[in-house]
């Protein structure tokens, strides 16, 4: 069993951070293999949870996998199974999370927060693409079920909207292998999901931690750009978050320390293996 700490790491930075951006691959359709494996390390500085001013950093290895499947596609980015594509609309399936948070100062005798996990269809419209598909501008509009779990139970903790619109670019600034990744969008969440996060029951409030019933709704707004360049054996990639939650739904909650806040993170990995059968790179 991977050590506790690695599969935060992990669990937060290919789900929460840049699982938000697609992949930024050749500007040709190109033949590619249809697998690659390798692995590399990765380092990352995050929050506790969205509105803590905690933080934790690591500096962990990093599996690399990608796979080009007709229905499951899995890159550095995220995993998917593509359920519907056309030349302007694709249906797959959306997945993310959050790490568990131990020790926070904030939530000091409260019960600590498993980590979850977020699954549900994203429909993914391009709204813009040069003839060169040098840069294309998608809209992606994702509705996810949240699942709570120690892993050894599972519950339901509520649903997540978080539409985005993406600008991808190819050798970008001019410079060949190196792509640019942006994303931006509104956050919105139920109740369930806001009380799991934000609630504070009667019996945990203090003076300075009264208790706090969270509503449904606007959750606050995200920015991501990345980096990334591919050399034949490596990949490197490099990414910034910046998340505002100022106007929230829960934004009251006494567990709301900060309201504005980064998260940072660079990988590179090294490429071992790769499959003789070759597929078409999407465009």
């Amino acid at each position: 069993m991977m050590p506790v700490t690695f599969m935060r790491f992990l669990y937060y930075f290919l789900g929460a951070i840049v699982v938000t951006l697609p992949l930024v691959g050749p500007a040709s359709a190109d033949q590619v293999p249809l697998w690659e494996v390798g692995a590399g390390v990765a380092a990352i500085d995050f929050p506790h949870y969205r509105g803590s001013d905690e933080r934790k950093s690591y500096v962990l290895p990093m599996p690399y996998v990608i796979y080009r499947g007709d229905f499951l596609k899995i890159d550095r980015q995220r995993v998917r199974g593509q359920l519907f594509h056309s030349d302007r609309v694709e249906l797959d399936v959306s997945v993310n999370g959050s790490v568990p948070v131990r020790n926070n100062g904030a939530r000091l005798g409260m019960p600590n927060l498993d980590p979850t996990f977020e699954i549900g269809p994203s429909m993914n419209i391009m709204l813009y693409q040069t003839e060169s598909n040098q840069a294309q501008v998608e809209l992606r509009l994702p509705v996810r079920a949240v699942i709570g779990s120690d892993f050894s139970y599972l519950r339901s903790v509520g649903w997540i909207f978080q539409p985005l619109l993406n600008l991808d670019v190819k050798n970008a600034f001019d410079q060949t292998g190196w792509n640019l990744g942006t994303a931006i969008g509104p956050i919105f969440t139920d109740r369930r999901y806001n009380q799991y996060f934000y609630g504070i029951d009667a019996r945990y409030s203090l003076a300075d931690r009264p208790a706090y019933s969270a509503h449904g709704g606007y959750a606050g707004t995200q920015f991501v750009i990345a980096m990334t360049k591919r050399s034949p054996s490596y990949w490197t990639s490099g990414f910034m978050k910046l998340d505002n939650l100022r106007g929230a739904a829960f934004e009251q909650s006494p567990l709301v320390k900060t309201k504005q806040y980064a998260t940072v993170g660079f990988a590179i990995t090294w490429i071992f293996a790769e499959s003789s059968t070759k597929v078409e790179e999407e465009k």
